[in-house]
């Protein structure tokens, strides 16, 4: 019953977060509540891991819930789940591409889905300055300061030297290592 489930939310999640794997996050947020698979606190670890790892995001995600609840084939299911409403929506609009193009209509929803896709990354980034720089309850004691250090560093030494993204993960990781290790 839980691979159905798992299929089921997973093709909602595939369905509706237009705007890529990070617009996932409002719909795991919510997988919090219903279901129990995970706390929000997982959701940074659950990044981490599908940032860390090959392949998109957001299926990275599908795959790691999966596994976590209901082992190797949970992750397969899940994935599954996840990329089925991209397949199936693909093989529509292959199959009617020069109608969907130039029909005003479409042209239209698009028009209004970006910046819809824009806020829901956004509100999925103000969740996860909370987890990476606050402890449960946001307040001057709470803030984590050397991971706030460590974001910026990170920013600006990307908008500096833009180096393939594994370098960042690698170093903060490192980083987190020794900071762990002197606590």
């Amino acid at each position: 019953m839980i691979l159905i489930e798992l299929y089921l939310r997973f093709f909602i999640v595939g369905l509706f977060s237009v705007g890529g794997g990070l617009a996932t996050l409002p719909f795991l947020y919510e997988m919090v509540d219903k279901t129990g698979w995970f706390t929000a606190h997982d959701i940074s670890t659950m990044i981490a891991v599908s940032e860390s790892t090959p392949g998109p995001i957001g299926i990275n995600m599908a795959s790691y819930v999966g596994c976590t609840t209901s082992g190797v084939l949970g992750s397969i299911v899940a994935t599954l789940g996840r990329v089925s409403p991209s397949i199936i929506i693909i093989v529509i609009v292959a199959h009617y591409l020069k109608k969907f193009k130039e029909n005003k209509y479409v042209q239209a929803a698009f028009y209004g889905l970006r910046p819809t896709a824009a806020a829901l990354i956004a509100a999925a980034g103000v969740g996860i300055v909370k987890i990476a720089f606050f402890s449960e309850n946001i307040s001057i004691d709470g803030f984590f300061w050397q991971g706030a250090i460590l974001a910026a560093v990170v920013f600006v030494t990307i908008r500096k030297f833009n180096l393939h993204p594994i370098i960042y993960i690698a170093a903060s990781a490192v980083i987190g290592v020794i900071f762990k290790m002197q606590v």
